[in-house]
């Protein structure tokens, strides 16, 4: 009898096979940071595959304890081989660490580090500038306004924002409370400089938009931020602050059945755009004569956009049916998501962000977690799936960390 023939068996083809520009689409659908850390480290095809032009993945979201969620999974993790729960403040794609010698910045992604002066070394301008006394009668008092010179030994100091504008560039936000000061620096510089004598203002949030830097502080007056290079040391420096837009703010005011809004702002450019983001976090006070805390509730938000030819604010109505804001105290940001499947758009994706020494309300629930604001309807959703965290007594914040910058 002759012999079975046996079939011949092909190997079977590799994944690493995958042609590389349909890798790229595979990992253009993944909105997870996770899973494209995860399709990289299949082999060496699929890394390169994802050091190609992608859409962003969704942001990360970073709790103070140094853990982090991979939106739109609901599992925490940790960075491997990374003591990161010391972090103090986030700008874009890195963790910011103040210390007493000095301040460091680590992109938890690639490893990379930047230096930053610490707070207590800072260079003025002018650089003989003192803390000035106005006549009142025969009696002389303070400056009525608050400069660097009065908060800059205050053991509350710290950055409210940083951002990396440029290689040579850093600007951030520093003071105590609800005033601060913007302060500029080289990465590895030895100080920052600042204006001595500009008074310091409640600023809400700055952003670089168009190559220039803006501040918005808590009268919705924009600001640009000249910048200048000091002809000695060759360093950033501000040269002068100047408005641009003339806000017209809400204040709080007591309704009848005991509530009253909180406003936060948030400055994010939008896909050409800057935004201003007016958040109304409505509080319940507690009746006169009565002891206890306000609390606070709902939230609402309105969404403006900067007009620069005729200096003022435009409310929008809607965002685009594809477009997200994910906004936070330290880092706002607008993507598109119509590329992942499942995520609607027009909506702002925000979070409890009290920062330490701003805090007016306290919360009368342990645990919290980020939610969706639908510009459409008005409404206020949780997102799915629901990830949360417990409520710190520090009132440190959670905040969003975008991977697409490391």
């Amino acid at each position: 009898m002759a012999p079975e023939m046996q079939p011949h068996l092909q190997p079977s083809p590799s994944w690493s096979a995958i042609p590389m520009d349909l890798a790229v689409l595979v990992l253009g659908l993944l909105p997870a940071y996770a899973d494209r850390a995860r399709f990289a480290a299949v082999c060496p095809q699929w890394r390169a595959a994802a050091r190609q032009p992608l859409p962003p993945p969704l942001p990360l979201l970073a709790l103070p304890d140094g853990t982090f969620y991979s939106h739109p999974y609901s599992k925490p993790f940790r960075f491997p081989g990374c003591g990161f729960a010391e972090y103090k403040s986030i700008c874009s794609s890195w963790l910011v660490f103040p210390r007493d010698d000095g301040c460091f910045l680590v992109n938890p992604f690639s490893r990379a580090t930047v230096t930053l002066p610490a707070l207590s070394r800072v260079r003025l301008r002018p650089p003989n500038a003192v803390a000035k006394w106005s006549d009142v009668g025969e009696a002389k008092v303070p400056d009525p306004y608050i400069r660097w010179l009065h908060i800059s030994e205050s053991k509350n100091l710290h950055i409210s924002k940083l951002i990396l504008c440029a290689p040579n560039l850093v600007a951030a936000l520093v003071g105590t409370g609800h005033t601060s000061q913007i302060l500029m620096c080289q990465p590895g510089a030895l100080s920052w400089s600042v204006r001595a004598y500009d008074r310091c203002k409640g600023f809400e949030d700055m952003a670089f938009y168009q190559g220039k830097l803006y501040a918005i502080a808590d009268d919705e007056n924009l600001l640009v931020v000249n910048i200048s290079e000091d002809h000695k040391t060759g360093d950033p420096q501000v040269s002068r602050i100047g408005q641009v837009i003339k806000g017209d703010p809400w204040y709080p005011y007591p309704l009848d059945d005991n509530t009253m809004p909180c406003k936060k702002i948030y400055l994010v450019e939008s896909f050409g755009a800057l935004l201003m983001v007016r958040r109304a976090i409505w509080c319940r006070f507690v009746k006169p004569g009565v002891s206890g805390e306000v609390v606070a509730g709902p939230n609402e938000f309105e969404v403006f956009e900067a007009d620069f030819k005729h200096s003022r604010w435009v409310k929008v109505s809607t965002l685009g049916g594809d477009q997200v804001l994910f906004v936070g105290r330290r880092c706002s940001r607008a993507m598109s998501v119509s590329h992942y499947k499942g995520f609607s758009g027009d909506c702002i994706v925000f979070l409890d962000d009290d920062e330490q020494n701003r805090v007016d309300y306290l919360y009368d629930e342990e645990y919290t977690s980020c939610s969706a604001y639908d510009i459409r309807s008005g409404k206020v959703r949780t997102c799915r799936p629901k990830m949360s965290w417990k409520r710190c007594e520090e009132m440190d914040l959670a905040a969003w960390l975008f991977p697409q910058d490391g």
